[in-house]
């Protein structure tokens, strides 16, 4: 069984090397879907049964270890040296310094490597993380699958 749950958040970035629009400061209101394998918990009188994983549950994880940290934060490339170094001249600015470029696909990749471990198999389901989809607008996204993961 598979089940999936949404979250949204804003947050602001730029491409430093894109030969369009996107190279400069701007901000998105991002989707977030988090997609869970596992068996459907079948135990009499507990609070799980019938489910993979409670959808609050499965938020409440979502939003501590990414959501509530990138919500409008400015995601920053830290080689994107002048950008960097701009954000950290603001005192108290929510800035986040990534390893790579904040494209979908790398912040995709990114939440799917913080998630992975964070959703642990408690209830011998065989819980696990299986896709992190990113929507960057309503019209493109990126999804980190599983088995593409390294």
């Amino acid at each position: 069984m598979r089940i999936t749950r949404r979250l949204e958040f804003d947050a602001g970035h730029r491409i430093p090397d894109h030969a369009s629009q996107c190279r400069h400061l701007h901000g998105h209101r991002y989707a977030l879907e988090i997609t869970l394998s596992g068996e459907t918990i079948r135990r009499d009188g507990s609070p799980v049964n019938g489910m993979v994983m409670d959808f609050g549950d499965v938020k409440a994880i979502a939003k501590q270890q990414v959501v509530d940290v990138w919500d409008h934060a400015f995601l920053a490339y830290r080689g994107d040296i002048a950008v960097v170094a701009f954000l950290q001249s603001m005192p108290g600015h929510k800035t986040v310094i990534l390893d790579v470029v904040p494209t979908a696909e790398n912040l995709a990749a990114e939440a799917f490597r913080i998630l992975d471990p964070a959703y642990r198999d408690i209830y011998g389901n065989h819980l696990r993380l299986e896709r992190v989809r990113l929507f960057e607008t309503p019209n493109c996204w990126a999804d980190a699958v599983r088995a593409e993961q390294a």
